[in-house]
């Protein structure tokens, strides 16, 4: 007989676990980080320098580890819009903590309604409206909103 700690996840749970758990834990110890190096007086410019050497490490490690297929155009071009877009978010992240002291207890909740945008152009530009209870999704953005107006007031 073998006892299991962890009971046998579906697909869709561990993908919520690997891509939404576990990201906010990172990203939340992250927003930390760049705190501390603001705070040491690193400039917006570069933090994203520093920033970037860690992610091409950990990119060159995961295509080590996890290799995928032949890599298409429209992929490169759209990793590397991805890339820019984080790159000036995170910067004027930097640039809050560093020149104007913005708390980050306050300031995260509101970059991090973020995923407001994310929900509407994933509606849109993938169809994902026919995929998800828009009742349950609507009520929820509006639940992200009050909570930023509300720490924005803290």
């Amino acid at each position: 007989m073998t006892f299991r700690f962890i009971p046998e996840l579906s697909a869709q749970t561990m993908g919520m676990m690997v891509g939404g758990l576990f990201p906010a834990l990172f990203y939340g110890a992250s927003s930390v980080f760049a705190k501390v190096s603001a705070n040491a007086g690193m400039s917006a410019g570069g933090h994203l320098i520093y920033t970037g050497i860690a992610v091409s490490t950990i990119g060159v490690l995961l295509s080590m580890l996890m290799p995928g297929q032949a890599i298409a155009t429209s992929a490169i071009s759209a990793s590397l819009l991805f890339g820019a877009l984080w790159a000036v978010g995170s910067g004027c992240v930097v640039v809050a903590l560093y020149r104007y002291d913005v708390a980050l207890s306050k300031l995260a909740p509101l970059y991090n309604t973020n995923t407001l945008v994310a929900i509407v152009l994933s509606l849109i530009i993938f169809a994902e409206w026919q995929q998800v209870d828009l009742v349950k999704l609507l009520g929820g953005a509006v639940l992200i909103v009050l909570g930023g107006i509300l720490v924005s007031l803290a």
